[in-house]
């Protein structure tokens, strides 16, 4: 009793709260020349601390003799067993002399499950300085709250618990230990763990596979290899050592792998377990192959919600929009409920086919499902459907209609803005999120710097990329790219250049960047500079990369560096690809070589609006104004419809070469029969003409048509 006595007042000292207290730092950048949120002009009630003192000013004062209170005989009460609660976790008020061990472990796994893994940790480190044993069942508890939490750290101080309590050779916990060390991603530490196992049965293979799954990317060759082991040790797989398998597969997109892992599910007579059906459901959509997964699909007989939700999310991630809708019909008619995972995936896809009615059909589904109306992530889907609608009205409602709000939900509102052309109150959106306390992550920074650049706002975009190096956020390559276009287009090439530079895991998308911010900046010999480094570092220019060179080679008039890169084009199959194909036209005819524009245009397999609209513009540069007037033509008689970029070539076509009755008759054409609406340009070449030869008349009519379209 002296020792316990001794240890509680030597640990009175510390207040609970200084365990507890959340830290009140913050860092959040600035926009000074935004306005404040209107929404926070609210008197915010101020909660009153240090009550006790409250409570002693009260203490102190006296009361008249007049009404003196009689005095009172004070009976001792006898004390009142308090039940542990969350203020207890500080050993300072821990009975645990009078406690019954098994009751302080459920307590421990209570705060467990709440994923309340410091006030847990506070009672075990108490209960270790007391000798008090403790039971595996409470260790396991606190393992998956490290897992939920990816709380490595946290997971390392209970494995030195359970050391410390000698159960380092439970097979039970060695098993949830290389499952907390795979899911947190230390495959290291998991492999330490997995090799001092003296028996080591399916669980902990299946624990380890699930660690490099988790990893994924090309990390599927370390599954494959632990798996490949497994066979040879002589382990019997279960569904789930195939499910871990199959999923590394579809994260590397390993489609050949996968077709023998089905072989081997047929020969081992697996294929009757819809788990694994939905994994190679999900791996085959996941590779782009949506024949195959329909085959498996069509076997299952009994489908419930997670198998078609595989099927709905697998044609959102092929972009087959009304597939997924038509999906999301079947499953209704078969008497399958819609649960909180395919909401989440079909509102994209009703975005971005702006579907807008079926969305407020989804809306009333989830107000009428009160569990779902509460869940965040279908907030910020609503808000991110309505707003891909167009209908910012109904996004704002949904989103300062939510009780609470996330990053993500203020992300969605942001690119809702962004989107819907709102670029001011997109900057004002951001400014608003930190002042409800909610710091931007890398999605919000990287949706936010493109406005940045539009609006030429270089003061709060350099307070942004302030913010960037703060947070660490400045190796994440999405977000550099944005910095460096940003830079570029409010025309300072330099710091684009110096963030690519500072960039450590360079990719083709940062090289592209870099080549776009050369060229927007209008250095297109520095580009081509960027072009010959890129070559010769690891990275090899993909198809947007080599179209943006031939586009400079077009502007240069640079013909042998375009058959240069023309011979990797083919090299690389990319002539398949329509924008590369048509810039290699286009490039042939601005450097004066119709007949190479001409066969390259031939060259192509399947040709389509753009390629066509290229072929026109190169025998335009070369002057040859008839050649192209008639390949116009045939385009339309083939079938093909001209775009608004066709037109545009055509009418400065006719403009070049004073075509007044073509270009009248195409103009017509565009209007009327392809409902296309002419711009300003398109006016003036039409006016342009018409008054140069003469008919004033015809030119005043389309004048008032140009002015009804200023107003």
């Amino acid at each position: 009793m002296d020792a316990l006595t001794s240890c509680q007042s030597s640990l009175s000292i510390l207040p609970l709260e200084s365990y507890f207290k959340p830290s009140l730092t913050s860092h959040y950048f600035h926009l000074n020349s935004l306005p404040s949120n209107p929404l926070r002009n609210v008197n915010q009630p101020k909660i009153k601390l240090f009550k006790s003192k409250a409570l002693s000013i009260s203490s102190r004062v006296t009361l008249s003799p007049q009404k003196r209170p009689r005095p009172t005989k004070k009976y001792k009460e006898a004390p009142k067993q308090r039940k542990f609660s969350e203020k207890d976790a500080f050993p300072n008020s821990l009975p645990i002399q009078h406690k019954n061990p098994h009751v302080v472990y459920r307590d421990i796994q209570n705060f467990a499950n709440q994923n309340k893994l410091k006030e847990a940790l506070t009672i075990l480190d108490y209960l270790d300085h007391r000798g008090v044993p403790v039971n595996p069942t409470t260790f396991s508890c606190l393992i998956a709250a490290c897992v939920r939490q990816k709380a490595l750290k946290e997971g390392k101080l209970v494995h030195t618990h359970i050391r410390i309590n000698g159960l380092e050779r439970n097979e039970f916990l060695q098993t949830k230990l290389v499952h907390m060390y795979s899911a947190c991603g230390s495959i290291e530490n998991a492999n330490k763990v997995f090799d001092e196992m003296p028996a080591r049965g399916v669980y902990p293979w299946n624990a380890l596979l699930r660690g490099n799954v988790v990893l994924g990317g090309r990390n599927y060759k370390e599954v494959l290899g632990i798996f490949s082991e497994m066979r040879e040790v002589g382990v019997e797989l279960n569904v789930y050592s195939f499910s871990c398998l199959i999923k590394s597969f579809a994260g590397a997109s390993a489609l050949y792998q996968g077709l023998k892992t089905q072989g081997l599910l047929i020969k081992n007579g697996l294929m009757s377990s819809n788990i694994l059906r939905t994994s190679l459901i999900d791996m085959y959509l996941k590779c782009g192959k949506v024949k195959l997964a329909l085959r498996v699909f069509e076997e299952v007989e009994e489908r419930d919600v997670v198998v078609w939700g595989a099927m709905i999310a697998g044609f959102a991630h092929n972009r087959l929009q009304r597939e997924a809708l038509d999906y999301v019909r079947w499953m209704r008619e078969e008497g399958v409920e819609v649960n909180s995972v395919i909401v989440t995936s079909i509102l994209p896809v009703i975005g971005e086919v702006g579907a807008r009615r079926l969305g407020q059909e989804v809306h009333a589904y989830v107000i009428k499902t009160k569990e779902y109306s509460k869940q965040l992530f279908i907030q910020s889907g609503l808000v991110d459907m309505y707003c891909k609608c167009g209908d910012m009205v109904s996004g704002r409602k949904v989103f300062y209609g939510s009780k609470e709000r996330n990053a993500i939900s203020w992300t969605a509102l942001i690119s809702g803005y962004v989107s819907n052309g709102r670029l001011e109150q997109a900057l004002r959106a951001i400014m608003w999120m930190q002042e409800e306390g909610f710091r931007p992550d890398v999605v919000t920074v990287a949706t936010i710097l493109p406005v940045c650049g539009e609006l030429r706002a270089l003061k709060q975009g350099k307070e942004i990329h302030s913010y960037i190096v703060k947070n660490g956020f400045s190796p994440n390559v999405s977000v550099a790219t944005s910095l460096m276009m940003m830079y570029s287009k409010s025309g300072i090439l330099e710091y684009s250049s110096r963030v690519f530079n500072t960039l450590e895991n360079k990719n083709v998308i940062s090289w592209t960047a870099m080549i776009d911010s050369c060229i927007q900046c209008g250095y297109i010999y520095e580009a081509l500079g960027v072009f010959r480094s890129m070559q010769l570092s690891k990275h090899r220019p993909d198809s947007v990369a080599t179209a943006r060179m031939l586009r400079v080679c077009s502007e240069l008039g640079a013909l042998k560096l375009g058959r240069e890169i023309h011979g990797q084009v083919l090299k690389r199959d990319f002539q398949s690809i329509p924008f590369v194909s048509a810039e290699i036209v286009k490039m042939y005819g601005c450097c004066q070589s119709t007949d190479n524009a001409k066969l390259a245009f031939e060259a192509i397999p399947v040709k389509g609006s753009i390629t066509w609209t290229a072929i026109i513009d190169a025998y335009k540069c070369n002057g040859r104004h008839q050649e192209a007037i008639n390949l116009f033509k045939k385009m339309m008689s083939d079938g093909f419809s001209p775009n608004h970029y066709t037109f545009q070539v055509v009418l400065c076509l006719c403009e070049e070469a004073g075509f007044v009755d073509e270009a009248c008759q195409f103009f017509t054409l565009m209007t009327r029969r392809y409902k296309i609406e002419a711009s300003e340009e398109n006016y003036s070449i039409i006016i342009g003409l018409l008054s140069r030869s003469g008919r004033g008349k015809e030119a005043k009519k389309y004048i008032k048509l140009k002015a009804t379209l200023a107003g």
